[in-house]
């Protein structure tokens, strides 16, 4: 969960609902101040809307037109809480968060061409000078809050429901010219890299101290 690297523009994640919000709308005033090409790009639930760093962060982005794209994946759980009992029935959280004076958007976030479309016009309305942008994708969480596990039967949500989102698998339903012999080798190669990746880790020597103290710029007296 705690990851990080630089080398690909991936500054954090932290175990705090909604806490790389108010981050990465730091990210987006570093880069005005330091006057440097880029954005900020944001992940986040349905529940870290309702925490009140997420408002902080959207009047702040707002006020001083940083570049930072605010994406929400509203799953409709947050833990084991559905919007129903969290949230006033019939509000749609773009709606209200376009009443903060930033522009939004939503759609179908298991459809990789609209999702793709959207986030690339967002892009472009921030790099044109427009602000901040925000947007809601719809979708939905196939396994428990934290773990690999399924958990249907808690009683939280129906296996009905679940099996009507699992047949909305975005990965079945976009639309890739491949042949399935094109299919199949790019999966042999993805597969081959995430094992390449396991046996790295699993062979390599642990760090010493000294390499853990430059990793984590510790100062110890």
């Amino acid at each position: 969960m705690h990851l990080i690297d630089k080398s690909v523009g991936f500054m954090g994640s932290t175990a705090i609902v909604g806490n790389t919000i108010p981050v990465a709308v730091g990210l987006g005033l570093s880069l005005k101040l330091k006057k440097e090409d880029g954005l900020s790009c944001v992940f986040f639930g349905d529940g870290a809307i309702e925490e009140g760093a997420f408002y902080e962060s959207i009047n702040y982005a707002v006020v001083h037109t940083l570049p930072v794209l605010f994406i929400c994946e509203n799953n409709l759980y947050s833990v084991y809480s559905g919007l129903t009992v969290r949230q006033p029935q019939g509000r749609k959280i773009y709606e209200m968060v376009d009443a903060m004076g930033i522009q939004t958007d939503h759609g179908y976030g298991n459809n990789v061409e609209e999702v793709q479309k959207k986030v690339s016009n967002a892009k472009d309305k921030i790099f044109g000078g427009q602000g901040p942008q925000f947007i809601e994708f719809n979708t939905f969480r196939w396994r428990e809050h934290c773990g690999p596990n399924y958990d249907n039967d808690i009683g939280y949500r129906s296996e009905a429901e679940y099996l009507e989102w699992k047949d909305k698998d975005p990965l079945k339903d976009i639309n890739i010219n491949l042949s399935k012999e094109q299919l199949d080798i790019e999966t042999k190669n993805i597969t081959n890299e995430i094992d390449d990746a396991f046996s790295y880790a699993d062979d390599s020597d642990f760090p010493d101290y000294e390499d853990f103290k430059t990793a984590f710029h510790l100062n110890v007296i």
